[in-house]
């Protein structure tokens, strides 16, 4: 397994050097060059990361993913050693390596950069210390298990789900449950807390937004659609699992169940850790739409738990999750094939953006006008990557950023403004002096379109929303 891991690592590494960054890790880039200790989507570790590769390897697109397949890689390991300590047998260890390394999710995810790629490590470093508690009864553990916890409180706000999770486990297990008496997991949980203090403390100064973004969406309730919801969060897990591994780790959790219904201490675990988060998701799913990537924290879990189902499906099914990984980073770095939109998944995101780009600097240079600038926050970061001139965000959030305010120097100077055709309204005159259409282009990759803009001449004013300045690459 480790030359394996080896060469599927290095693989990753090039396939994130030579796939073109999707807007919205553009937009996490900007976040690395205005660090803060929280963001308007997201806590702040997927910026971290990001400032540690581009520190490293630049502002390219390998410095961007940089971390994303070395955590695959260690987070490999970590997976493996793993099983023995919480299944019990030390050889299902490279089987569940392998299973979760060959789904879609870790395939995309790790050749990708986005706050579920440090929160899938950190869930799994957590799953690790648990294991090595479990087997041990050592109480240092629960060192790692409280910064486990709290760093994956800082890549995403579902990694909550994790110390939940163990707390819930505690009780669960009448063998486990003397721990509750003990300094040692309270400590871990201050330490936890202590490590996601700052998001708290960028959440009370700004108005607790980041919390009201994503907790606001927990009180949906729309009956009439919940079915709708539910099976799209099913076709998800099949596409981002591949289908004969979502069936397998659906067989896995179905397992676990019943061990941890005899409150097993090992079977409980990864019960707990898979359950918690499918219930979570599936109560969502109740009231709005779930996206599949929502549930990535479940994937180490259920993979421990389909090791053990024996190969007859295990070798068909990573054969098969491979194959089709294989074929989505071939599409993605170099498309050789012309697929409509809803056979290429990596069309929408990735396809006939420099193209665009060059279209758009032609157009700026024939109105003459002085800046670029896009009211959608993924397009202005992932633009200012790609024009040589200046690129404005126009968008509430960026006032929440330490970006530099372009709305005085721009009062009276000519800009291109860039807006994607699916917004039917016109620009907000009270931003603009002036609004010029310019007429339309699209964004397209082997002939076939991805999505359409608009443009428009506009002449700069104060406006009421934050005008910002984006970063250039170095």
């Amino acid at each position: 397994m480790p030359v394996a891991l080896a060469l599927l690592t290095l693989l990753r590494l090039v396939v994130a050097a030579v796939t073109p960054l999707a807007p919205d890790e553009a937009y996490y880039w900007v976040w690395s060059r205005a660090l803060a200790s929280g963001y308007l989507d997201h806590p702040p570790m997927v910026a971290g990361w990001i400032w540690l590769g581009t520190a490293l390897l630049g502002d390219g697109a390998l410095g961007v993913r940089l971390l994303g397949p070395l955590s695959g890689l260690v987070g490999a390991w970590l997976l493996a050693a793993t099983a023995g300590d919480v299944c019990g047998d030390r050889r299902l260890g490279a089987r569940a390596a392998l299973l979760l390394n060959a789904t879609l999710l870790l395939g995309i995810g790790t050749v990708t950069m986005t706050p579920d790629t440090p929160l899938i490590f950190f869930w799994t470093l957590g799953v690790f210390g648990c294991g090595r508690l479990l087997a041990t009864g050592d109480g240092r553990w629960w060192g790692l298990i409280g910064l486990a916890s709290g760093l994956a409180l800082d890549s995403k706000y579902t990694g909550v789900l994790l110390p939940v999770g163990v707390l819930l486990w505690l009780v669960w297990v009448p063998g486990l449950r003397p721990w509750l008496r003990r300094p040692q997991p309270w400590l871990a949980a201050a330490l936890a807390l202590a490590l996601f203090a700052p998001v708290l403390a960028w959440n009370a100064g700004h108005d607790w937004v980041s919390f009201a973004k994503q907790g606001g969406r927990t009180g949906d309730w729309q009956p009439g659609r919940a079915a709708q919801f539910l099976g799209e969060l099913l076709a998800g897990q099949i596409g981002l699992a591949t289908p004969v591994l979502a069936g397998l780790f659906g067989l896995g959790l179905w397992q676990v169940a019943k061990q941890g219904w005899r409150r097993e201490p090992g079977g409980s675990l990864l019960a707990i850790l898979a359950w918690l988060p499918l219930l979570v998701f599936a109560q969502h799913a109740l009231g709005d739409r779930v996206q599949a990537n929502w549930p990535a924290i479940l994937y180490p879990t259920a993979a421990l738990a389909a090791a053990g189902l024996g190969r007859r499906w295990q070798l068909p099914g990573v054969a098969l999750g491979l194959g089709l990984t294989g074929l989505v980073w071939v599409q993605a770095s170099l498309a050789p094939l012309a697929l409509p939109m809803r056979a290429d998944p990596t069309l929408l995101r990735l396809g006939g953006w420099e193209q665009l780009a060059g279209e758009i600097e032609a157009v700026r240079r024939a109105a003459g006008a002085d800046y670029v600038v896009a009211d959608n926050y993924g397009h202005a970061a992932l633009l200012a990557r790609l024009l040589p001139g200046v690129v404005l965000g126009l968008d509430d959030r960026w006032a929440l950023f330490a970006l530099p305010d372009a709305r005085a120097q721009m009062v009276g100077k000519v800009g291109v403004l860039v807006r994607s055709a699916r917004r039917d309204e016109a620009p907000d005159l009270r931003d603009w002096a002036e609004v010029t259409p310019l007429g339309s282009r699209e964004r397209a990759r082997n002939g076939m379109v991805a999505e359409g803009f608009r443009l428009y001449r506009v002449v700069g004013r104060v406006g009421d929303a934050p005008l910002a300045v984006m970063p250039h690459p170095r």
